[in-house]
């Protein structure tokens, strides 16, 4: 017994010690060269180790300006710069490579680009938002659960190190959170998928789950979104889209009271869990915590659509699993 547990020991730090190669599915974000690298640049200071991107698959939107306006710049960027190689195919791609990065800033590809790297076994970090409506995101970790391949998605605000600090904070029970920041629109995805998907999960990471309801108030400049939790503990999105646009959250407990301090933002904290996550097959971020924020948002939607009227995350997720 002891010899087969050195073994397997032995063989899990081999494969660590190995780079891991990684793709790329997408070439229309920013988050592409900035993702690559913190990967491959081992000059940088956040260099994260243990995986390279080696190969990449180009995919873009044409009807959002700003997917299409930016592959060949990203593309120029991951020739020159780190030596991508760029597949035909998604297929083509996941023979290449170990993992994933499902980096397509439109989340409406995200099911069909999802399905072709789970049908070839190959762990996935699906970028924000993780679908294009509910019921991809849905669908999404049903194939996955089948097929038994592990999948991650997050926004990179849960891992800044003002957030980490921020649920250190000593303030007894959370009774109470607010988070505020960019959301954005854009016409083809639900109203915070886009955007507003960033301090949503904020939220959500201070809160946790057990939202039931949500009521939404909108206008042009500004929506207040805000959720009942299971346990009588409220939290509010405040989605802004007028310059100045700060991001924050404000968590109340039983002992007082936490803000989320400004400082330099940077990818690495998500990026190395990623990394973890490549290694080891377990998602930092649970599916049902996903598709939970994902509930909320489609319900804040469902809200406005209902001139403001509450609306439980229940019959959001139950009209989701029924199509």
């Amino acid at each position: 017994m002891k010899t087969l547990l050195l073994t397997l020991v032995l063989t899990t730090a081999a494969a660590l010690a190995d780079d891991l190669k990684i793709g790329v599915i997408g070439m229309d974000t920013s988050h592409v060269t900035a993702f690559t690298k913190l990967l491959n640049d081992t000059t940088v200071p956040d260099h994260v180790p243990g995986g390279k991107v080696v190969a990449a698959f180009k995919s873009s939107s044409a009807d959002i300006p700003s997917s299409i306006g930016r592959v060949e710049e990203y593309a120029t960027v991951m020739q020159r710069d780190f030596g991508v190689k760029f597949v035909q195919t998604i297929e083509e791609l996941c023979h290449e490579v170990d993992c994933v990065l499902l980096l397509s800033v439109d989340g409406r590809p995200h099911l069909a680009q999802a399905r072709l790297v789970i049908a070839a076994k190959k762990r996935v970090f699906i970028d924000k938002p993780i679908g294009g409506t509910l019921r991809d995101a849905i669908e999404i970790f049903r194939v996955a659960k089948e097929a038994g391949v592990p999948v991650f998605s997050s926004s990179a605000y849960r891992y800044y190190d003002s957030m980490v600090e921020l649920k250190k904070a000593d303030v007894g029970d959370v009774r109470s959170a607010i988070s505020y920041g960019p959301a954005h629109l854009e016409e083809h995805h639900p109203d915070m998928f886009w955007y507003g998907v960033h301090p949503s999960e904020a939220l959500f990471t201070v809160m946790g789950r057990g939202c039931e309801s949500v009521v939404r108030t909108h206008t042009a400049d500004t929506d207040v979104i805000a959720g009942t939790w299971n346990d009588g503990r409220t939290g509010t999105l405040l989605a802004l889209r007028t310059k100045p646009l700060p991001h924050k959250v404000t968590v109340f407990g039983t002992k007082a009271v936490a803000e989320q301090t400004s400082g330099a933002d940077s990818y690495a904290p998500l990026v190395r869990e990623i990394m973890q996550f490549f290694q080891t097959g377990v998602p930092p971020v649970s599916a049902e915590e996903t598709i939970e924020i994902m509930a909320f948002m489609e319900a804040a939607d469902e809200s406005k659509r209902r001139d403001g009227k509450p609306v439980k995350l229940s019959e959001v997720l139950a009209t989701a699993a029924a199509h």
